[in-house]
C-alpha cells in the first residue's frame, strides 16, 4: 500500500549516508537521486525512503507525533537496526523492549535530522 515515506533533511549527503548504511544488511541503496530528494530502498517498486531538502526552501522539521517505522525480522533484528542507527549518529528515543505483553516489541530513535524512527516486531 505505500509507496514511499518522506523525511525532511538539512544535509542530503549526511541522510544518504545514514539511511542507506543503517539498512545495508537488507540491501538498501539510493534508488533514485533526483538532487534535493533521493529514494532509498531495494527498487522503485517496493516501499522506499525518500530523505529531502523541503521544497519551500525553509529548514526542515520534524512532525510532532510523526514517525516511520520499519518492521524487522526479530526482536534481534529490532535491537540491532537500533544499535547500527545510534552508531550511526542517531539519538536513543526508547530502548528496545517489549511495549505490549505478547503483541509488541519496539525500539526509537531519532536520526540525525531528529525525525523518530520505529523498529518494531508484531507478537
Amino acid at each position: 500500500m505505500i509507496g514511499y515515506v518522506t523525511v525532511g533533511v538539512s544535509d542530503m549527503e549526511r541522510a544518504k549516508d545514514f539511511y542507506t548504511n543503517l539498512f545495508a544488511d537488507k540491501g538498501a541503496k539510493v534508488v533514485l537521486d533526483a538532487g534535493r530528494i533521493a529514494f532509498i530502498g531495494n527498487t522503485p517498486d517496493a516501499p522506499m525512503l525518500a530523505v529531502c531538502e523541503p521544497y519551500d526552501g525553509n529548514a526542515c522539521a520534524v512532525g510532532n507525533g510523526a514517525m516511520v517505522a520499519f518492521a524487522a525480522e526479530s526482536k534481534d533484528d529490532a535491537k540491532d537496526l537500533y544499535d547500527k542507527a545510534i552508531s550511526l549518529g542517531a539519538v536513543d528515543e526508547g530502548e528496545p523492549g517489549q511495549r505490549v505483553p505478547d503483541r509488541f516489541y519496539g525500539a526509537y530513535v531519532r536520526d540525525p535530522d531528529g525525525n523518530k524512527l520505529c523498529f518494531y516486531i508484531f507478537g
